[in-house]
């Protein structure tokens, strides 16, 4: 679905980024990326940090990692490098007609990470069977492009509203269930198969069909990449108070996981937030 919304483009981004291996977990299967780049050149971003939008592109994404031993950390990993070295390139053949050939890119993006995370899973007995979840924000000047695979999530906060929106779909039955209004979003939090999937790059799936979509924004909206860790502890509700938050310590990022931890924390927890100034 084309989540396609315009609105005025901002100046530049802030993004702050936190994760956390949780307090049961003895490994943290999470991984989160910032680029920065354009059609010659790749920059990695750090945790914190800003830039401008009228000389770069950006792109943020979160993987949750699945399988026996280590495997799952090596798959979100994978997902996450896989962005590095193939998005760049993309955007050098088509930055011209980018607005109306994103979806492409990106189907085609996911596509090739798919392949090889089930080339690596087949290749060692290590890895066999490993998946992982993505989901990435693609800022340009004026569009943030966006695609989704698994349970990991995006929000859209706008400026000036209370209300935040998921524009990634979890893929899961549950969230299917909660989409179609059949439960409420406390009933799906609490669901005992909220967490199985049924959607994900590698392992077994021979076909992939990420979630697409665009939205226009202005300065003042916020987004949000996270693992399903970190709505484990938080609503909707707490979600928007964190981001909106002036006070206390930390970073918006640093508050968010530190908050689901004090409220949950059996799973991996991330969160990256990026902010239009």
């Amino acid at each position: 679905m084309d989540h396609r919304i315009k609105a005025d483009g901002a100046k530049k981004l802030r993004w702050t980024g936190r994760t956390d291996v949780g307090r049961v977990r003895k490994n943290n299967e999470d991984a989160f990326l910032g680029l920065a780049f354009d059609a010659r050149e790749v920059h990695h971003l750090g945790k914190i940090g800003e830039g401008p939008l009228d000389s770069m592109d950006y792109a943020f994404a979160v993987s949750d990692g699945m399988g026996g031993a280590k495997a799952g950390e090596y798959a979100s990993k994978i997902a996450v490098d896989k962005i590095t070295r193939l998005l760049p390139k993309s955007f050098k053949q088509s930055a011209l007609g980018l607005e109306a050939g994103f979806e492409d890119i990106l189907e085609t993006l996911y596509d090739q990470i798919h392949k090889n995370l089930v080339f690596v899973g087949e290749s060692y007995d290590e890895t066999r069977g490993m998946e992982a979840t993505l989901s990435m924000c693609w800022f340009s000047p004026t569009w943030m492009f966006f695609a989704h695979v698994g349970d990991t999530r995006i929000y859209y906060l706008p400026k000036g509203q209370d209300q935040i929106k998921q524009l990634s779909h979890d893929d899961t039955y549950v969230g299917w269930m909660f989409r179609q209004g059949q439960i409420s979003e406390r009933e799906a939090r609490t669901h005992p198969r909220r967490n199985v999937l049924q959607k994900a790059l590698g392992g077994s799936n021979q076909f992939v069909d990420p979630q697409v979509g665009a939205v226009g924004y202005e300065p003042g909206d916020i987004f949000l990449i996270c693992s399903d860790g970190l709505t484990e502890g938080l609503y909707n509700h707490h979600l928007v108070e964190f981001l909106r938050a002036e006070q206390g310590p930390g970073n918006p990022a640093h508050r968010l996981v530190q908050e689901s931890l004090a409220r949950d924390g059996r799973d991996n927890v991330t969160a990256l937030v990026i902010e239009a100034l």
